[in-house]
């Protein structure tokens, strides 16, 4: 069993910060890889990061790279997503989701499980 809900979104003025959570249940985190992935209206859903298992290995979209930080809290059963200095861009619907298998973590199908979404809204 497991399950994912993010929280967190909201709307936020351009240049300000948000910090979205996964909370998890189940085994998620015993999963090949567990990150983030995006979905502006009218495109097509996007990968924005992952963490791999060991939780070393740190993947990012050239788009937020620098702005954007994954954690987790294992303890917590809870990842997280820092944004920083947000564009107008960054709006979409948010979404955690997890992988039993830790290959093509850049790859919508390679992911098993997500969660419902959260809107962020960035404003010019």
């Amino acid at each position: 069993q497991v399950q994912l809900v993010e929280s967190g979104g909201g709307l936020v003025q351009a240049g300000g910060s948000l910090r979205l959570s996964c909370a998890a249940s189940g085994r998620a985190f015993n999963s090949g890889a567990i990150g983030w992935f995006r979905q502006a209206p009218g495109k097509e859903r996007e990968f924005v990061a992952c963490i791999i298992w060991n939780g070393v290995n740190i993947y990012y979209a050239d788009s937020v790279k620098g702005r954007f930080t994954i954690s987790r809290d294992n303890a917590k059963n809870t990842m997280y997503l820092q944004m920083n200095s947000l564009k107008p861009e960054d709006t979409a619907v948010y979404y955690c989701a997890a992988a039993r298998n830790g290959y093509g973590v850049r790859i919508e199908k390679s992911y098993d499980y997500w969660g419902q979404g959260t809107q962020v809204t960035v404003s010019s």
